[in-house]
C-alpha cells in the first residue's frame, strides 16, 4: 500500500476544499475591487510604485516558469520543483500586490486609439478571462504534486503552464501599454 496516497495525507480533502474555494474566491475578489475600487480605500496609502513592482513579479513568475519547464523536459525534478515553488510564490505576492494597489486606485483607461486599441483590449480581455481560471488551475497542479499524484499533476498542468505563462507574459504587455496612462 502506498503511504503516500492522498488519502493517507493528514488533511488532503481539506487542502482540496481549500483549492477550489481560493479558486473561486479570489477572482471574484479582484472582481470586486474592479468594481467598487473605494470599498476598501485607506487614505494615504502610498501604492503608486505597485504596477512596476507587479510587472517585475510577473516577468519572474514567467521566467521561472519557463525554467521550471526546461528542467522537468530533463527530467530533473529538484530543480523543476525549486522553479515551480518559486513561480508560486512570485505569483502569490504578485496576487497580494495587485489586491493592494487595486483597493487603493481605480482602474486606469487606456488612452490609445485605432488599431493599438484593439489590440490592447483584446490582450487585456484574454489576460483578464484566463488570468480567472489559473488560480484554481494553479492550486490543483500543487495540490496533485504535492500529494504524489503525478499522473493528474502532468494531466492538468498540460493546461496550467501555457494558460499561467500567457496570463504571466500578458499581464507584463499590459503593463507597458497603460503604464503611459498613468496619473
Amino acid at each position: 500500500m502506498n503511504t503516500n496516497s492522498p488519502a493517507s495525507i493528514p488533511g488532503s480533502t481539506k487542502y482540496k476544499v481549500l483549492a477550489a474555494v481560493l479558486g473561486a474566491v479570489i477572482p471574484i475578489a479582484v472582481a470586486v475591487l474592479y468594481y467598487f475600487p473605494n470599498v476598501f480605500r485607506i487614505e494615504g496609502a502610498q501604492v503608486k510604485a505597485l504596477p512596476a513592482v507587479n510587472a517585475v513579479l510577473n516577468s519572474l513568475t514567467a521566467v521561472l516558469l519557463m525554467a521550471g519547464y526546461y528542467f522537468i523536459r530533463r527530467k530533473d525534478v529538484a530543480k523543476h520543483r525549486a522553479m515551480m515553488g518559486s513561480a508560486f510564490l512570485m505569483g502569490s505576492l504578485f496576487l497580494v500586490s495587485y489586491v493592494a494597489y487595486h483597493s487603493q486606485v481605480p482602474s486606469t483607461k487606456f488612452g490609445g486609439e485605432g488599431l493599438i486599441k484593439t489590440i490592447y483590449y483584446f490582450i487585456l480581455i484574454t489576460h483578464i478571462l484566463l488570468a480567472a481560471v489559473t488560480v484554481a488551475l494553479v492550486l490543483f497542479t500543487l495540490y496533485f504534486a504535492l500529494t504524489e499524484q503525478f499522473q493528474k499533476h502532468r494531466r492538468i498542468a498540460r493546461w496550467t503552464y501555457p494558460i499561467w505563462l500567457y496570463v504571466s507574459v500578458t499581464g507584463v504587455i499590459v503593463y507597458f501599454m497603460i503604464s503611459p496612462y498613468y496619473t
